[in-house]
C-alpha cells in the first residue's frame, strides 16, 4: 500500500469525522448536555489533527488546533456551549470541511474567514467574544499553532538506502506553564503503550508532550525490550516512559492527557511518595529520573553536544519516543517486513473514534471500491433475468408442471431473490449524510438573509440505494434554498404575523409501500397564490382566463424558468430551480407534490424508489404490446362492467368504484399504441395513484402476472420515450417497457406526453 492509498483512506475518515462532528454541534444546538457528545465532538477534530499532522497538511493543522482548543474549553466546563457559542461552532466545522477538501482536491479556502473564525474561536477560549470589527481585522493565525513550523522544519535525510527518513521532532512551540514552583505536588507516571495504540492512530510523543504542559517534567525512557533489527516487529510496542511531573493541576488532568489511548496501554498514576514507598517494600530499585529539557533539540532533531550524562540520555529518551513512533506510523521501512506494511495505513487513517467503537464492540466493516459493487449488482440482475429465462423455458416444455425440475427452480426464484435483496442491501445506506449536508446549506443562507431559521431533521437513518442518495442532494439543495429564501419570512415580518422570529425547516424521511417519502416542511408565509398565477400569465405561461385550481397553481412554480423574486440574488431569482427540482426527482423514478396554506408554510413531498436497479412490478398487455407497471403505484385491479362505465364529454370516461367516481384512461391512445379506445369492459382497470393527480384508473387488455424485473435505463441504451420510464427484459428474453405513470397521468389530463416531460406538468 503506497502513500496515495494511505491518505485516501485517510480523507475518507474525515468524512465520518466531519460528519460526527456536525452531528453532535447540531445536537448541543439543540440542548443535549451529554458528556459523551461534547467528547465525541472533540474526538472528531481532535482525530482530524492527528492524521492531518502525519501528512504535513499545515494549514488543516493549524486551524483544528485551535478549534480544538475552544472544544476543550467546552469538555471542561470553562466554556458554556451556548447558542451564539454553536454558532461560531458550526461555522468553524464548515471551514474545517473546506480545509479538508481543499488538501483533498486542491484548491483554496477563504482566507480571510478562516482567520476572522481563528479570531473568534481564540475569543471564546478566553471567555470572551470579539467585537465585529476585530473579526473583520483578524491577523492570520499564528505559527505556535502549528506542531511543527515550516521554517524549522527542513528536509530530513535519510538514515539508510531503504529511502526511510525520520519525521522531524521538537516541542519548542508546546512548552510548560511557566515555572513549576518546587512545592507543587509530585507524580510519577508510569506509561506503557501496547501495540493497539499505534495502530489506531495514537503518538507516544505527542502525549509526551501534552503531558509536559502540566509542569515541570523529568522522563526516563525503558527500551531493555526492544529486539535486534533482524526480529523487529513494526507493528510493536518496545518502549515505556517512567515521568515524574510536579503540577498543580491533580491526578485527574494527568489523566486525561490519556484519555483516548487508555485502552491501549498500562497507566499508572500515583503521588511519587506513594510509588517510592510501594518500591521499597518491593525491594525494587528506582528508575532515576532525567531531566526533560524541551530544547534539546537542534533544527535537524539531533541532540546537541551538551555536557552531562543527564542530557544525553534526555535526548535518548526523546529520540526513543521519536523512533516508537515512526516505527508504528511509518512502518519502520528500515526494517522491510513487507507483510507487515499495512501497519502504516491503520496508523495513519484510524483514529480515536475506532476506539471507541471498538470497546462498545461496534459491528466490524470493509471498505470496498463501489465499481466493484455495481458490478456485482449487475452480475445478480443478469442472474435474475437467467433465472426468468429458464423458468419460461421449463413452462413451455412441461406441462405437468410437478416434475422436480419445477420444484428445483422454485428454490432457485427463492434462491436468487435472497440473493438479490442481499446484494442490494449493500448499497443500502443512510439518508444522514445528506440531510447534514442541508444543514450548512441552511446557515449560509439564512446569514445571507439576516434570517434565523432552525433546521429539524428526522428518520436520518432511513435506508435507501446509494445511487438515490448521489442523486438525491442537488434537488434538495434547490429546495432549502427556496424555502429559506422564499418561504421563510424575515424576524420582523414574522413577529408582525405574531409568530417566533426564528423560522423552521423541517427535513423528514420516511419509509412506506416500498418507496422512501422525503418531505420538506417550511413555517413561513405559504405560496402567494394569486401572485403565482399572475406572474405565470405574465410569462406567458398560461392563459389569462384559465381556471386553476389551488393545488394546479402551486405546482406553476415547477415550470422552466418560474420565479417569483422581485430582483435577481445570489440565492435565487434567476428562473433556474424549481423546475430542475422536478426533473431530478422524475429522472430518479420519482414525483413530488406540494400542499401549502397561506401563512402557515408549505409542505414538499417526494416519493422515491428504494433502489433503481430491480422493480416489483406488474407486466400487462396494451394492444399487442409488453409493458411493466410499476407495483408501487397500483392501488388495486378490477375487471370493469358495463354499468359502471359513464361517459364524461366527447372524449373521456369515468369508472364507479365503491360510490365514487374516477377517470378511466386508456393507456394504449395516450401511447398512440392504437388510434381507437378501446372497450373497457373488455379490458382490465389498474387503480394507481400519482403525486399530484389524483387517483386514475389504467386502462390495460390483459394482466400476464407480477414479477421482480431488472431496471435497464432507456435512454443510456436507447433514447428517451414519452411516457416511458425505463425497460426491461423478460423471461423469454423480450424487452419490455418500464410504464411512467406520473407521465400517463398527466396526459390524462389533456397535456400531451411531450408536454409532460419537458415542461413538468401543471397540477
Amino acid at each position: 500500500m503506497d502513500m496515495n492509498e494511505i491518505k485516501e483512506i485517510f480523507f475518507q475518515e474525515c468524512e465520518e469525522q466531519l460528519a460526527e462532528l456536525e452531528s453532535g454541534l447540531l445536537k448541543l444546538n439543540d440542548g443535549d448536555r451529554d458528556p459523551e457528545t461534547v467528547n465525541a465532538v472533540f474526538r472528531a477534530v481532535h482525530s482530524i489533527k492527528g492524521g492531518a499532522g502525519a501528512f504535513g497538511l499545515d494549514d488543516l493543522v493549524a486551524f483544528a488546533h485551535v478549534f480544538e482548543t475552544t472544544l476543550d474549553c467546552v469538555r471542561s466546563n470553562k466554556l458554556e456551549p451556548t447558542q451564539d457559542v454553536l454558532k461560531v461552532m458550526l461555522k468553524s466545522a464548515d471551514v474545517l470541511a473546506d480545509l479538508t477538501n481543499a488538501a483533498r482536491d486542491g484548491g483554496s479556502v477563504d482566507e480571510s474567514r478562516s482567520r476572522g473564525l481563528v479570531k473568534e474561536l481564540e475569543a471564546l477560549a478566553n471567555g470572551e467574544l470579539p467585537s465585529p470589527s476585530a473579526l473583520a481585522e483578524a491577523p492570520a493565525p499564528k505559527a505556535a499553532a502549528k506542531p511543527v513550523p515550516a521554517a524549522a522544519a527542513p528536509t530530513p535525510k535519510p538514515t539508510d538506502d531503504s529511502g526511510f527518513q525520520p519525521v522531524p521532532f521538537s516541542f519548542d512551540d508546546f512548552g510548560g506553564e511557566g515555572d513549576a514552583g518546587s512545592d507543587m505536588p509530585a507524580y510519577e507516571v508510569i506509561f506503557k503503550p501496547r501495540y493497539e495504540l499505534y495502530s489506531k492512530g495514537n503518538d507516544a510523543t505527542l502525549l509526551l508532550r501534552d503531558l509536559s504542559r502540566l509542569g515541570e517534567m523529568t522522563i526516563y525512557c525503558n527500551s531493555d525490550a526492544l529486539p535486534g533489527l533482524d526480529e523487529l516487529d513494526p507493528e510493536g510496542a518496545y518502549f515505556f516512559w517512567n515521568v515524574t511531573l510536579k503540577t498543580d493541576k491533580g491526578e485527574d488532568a494527568i489523566r486525561t492527557v490519556f484519555e483516548f489511548a487508555e485502552w491501549d496501554c498500562e497507566l499508572t498514576v500515583k503521588p511519587v511518595e506513594e510509588a517510592r514507598a510501594e518500591a521499597t517494600s518491593n525491594d525494587e530499585l528506582p528508575m532515576v529520573p532525567v531531566p526533560f529539557d524541551l530544547s534539546i533539540l537542534d533544527e535537524s532533531g539531533a541532540a546537541e553536544d551538551v555536557s552531562g550524562t543527564a542530557a544525553a540520555e534526555t535526548a535518548a529518551a526523546v529520540a526513543a519516543a521519536e523512533t516508537a513512533s515512526n516505527v508504528t506510523q511509518m512502518a519502520a521501512a528500515a526494517a522491510r517486513v513487507e507483510k507487515k506494511e499495512s501497519a502504516a495505513a491503520a496508523a495513519a487513517a484510524a483514529n480515536a473514534a475506532a476506539a471507541q467503537n471498538n470497546a462498545a464492540g461496534a459491528g466490524q466493516t470493509i471498505r470496498v471500491d463501489l465499481d466493484r459493487v455495481d458490478r456485482l449488482i449487475n452480475l445478480v440482475g443478469e442472474l435474475v433475468i437467467n433465472q426468468a429465462m429458464l423458468s419460461q423455458s421449463v413452462i413451455e416444455n412441461d406441462t405437468t408442471g410437478t416434475s422436480s425440475i419445477n420444484m428445483g427452480l422454485e428454490e432457485l426464484q427463492q434462491l436468487t431473490r435472497e440473493i438479490q435483496d442481499s446484494v442490494m442491501a449493500i448499497r443500502a445506506q443512510p439518508v444522514k449524510p445528506v440531510f447534514q449536508r442541508m444543514s450548512r446549506i441552511v446557515r449560509e443562507i439564512a446569514d445571507m438573509t439576516g434570517k434565523s431559521i432552525r433546521l429539524i431533521t428526522e428518520g436520518e437513518n432511513t435506508e435507501v440505494d446509494k445511487t438515490v442518495i448521489d442523486k438525491l442532494a442537488e434537488p434538495l439543495t434547490h429546495m432549502i434554498r427556496n424555502a429559506v429564501d422564499h418561504g421563510i419570512e424575515t424576524p420582523e415580518k414574522r413577529a408582525a404575523a405574531g409568530k417566533n422570529t426564528e423560522g423552521t425547516v423541517r427535513l423528514t424521511a420516511k419509509h412506506r409501500s416500498g418507496r422512501i417519502l422525503i418531505e420538506l416542511a417550511d413555517d413561513g408565509a405559504g405560496i402567494n397564490r394569486e401572485k403565482v398565477r399572475q406572474k405565470a400569465i405574465d410569462n406567458d405561461l398560461i392563459p389569462a382566463d384559465s381556471n386553476l385550481s389551488d393545488e394546479e397553481i402551486d405546482n406553476l412554480i415547477f415550470l422552466p424558468g418560474f420565479s417569483t423574486a422581485d430582483k435577481i440574488s445570489d440565492i435565487s431569482g434567476r428562473g433556474v430551480g424549481m423546475d430542475v427540482v422536478k426533473r431530478s426527482i422524475q429522472a430518479l423514478g420519482g414525483r413530488i407534490n406540494i400542499t401549502s396554506k397561506p401563512g402557515h408554510g408549505s409542505v414538499f413531498t417526494m416519493s422515491l424508489p428504494l433502489t433503481l436497479a430491480v422493480l416489483d412490478g406488474m407486466v400487462v398487455t396494451v394492444a399487442g404490446q409488453t409493458l411493466v407497471v410499476p407495483l408501487t403505484a397500483i392501488v388495486e385491479t378490477l375487471q370493469p362492467e358495463a354499468s359502471a362505465i359513464h361517459s364524461f364529454g366527447a372524449n373521456h370516461r369515468l369508472i364507479s368504484i365503491r360510490n365514487s367516481f374516477c377517470p378511466l384512461v386508456d393507456v394504449g391512445r395516450i401511447l398512440n399504441f392504437r388510434a381507437t379506445q378501446a372497450n373497457p369492459v373488455e379490458g382490465v382497470a389498474l387503480l394507481v395513484e400519482s403525486e399530484g393527480g389524483g387517483q386514475r384508473a389504467l386502462m390495460v387488455d390483459a394482466i400476464q402476472g407480477q414479477r421482480q424485473v431488472v431496471i435497464k435505463s432507456l435512454e443510456a441504451n436507447y433514447t428517451h420515450v414519452p411516457g416511458i420510464a425505463a425497460a426491461t427484459i423478460l423471461g423469454d428474453g423480450r424487452v419490455a417497457l418500464i410504464l411512467d405513470v406520473d407521465a400517463v397521468v398527466g396526459a390524462s389530463r389533456g397535456q400531451s406526453l411531450k408536454a409532460e416531460m419537458s415542461l413538468a406538468a401543471v397540477g
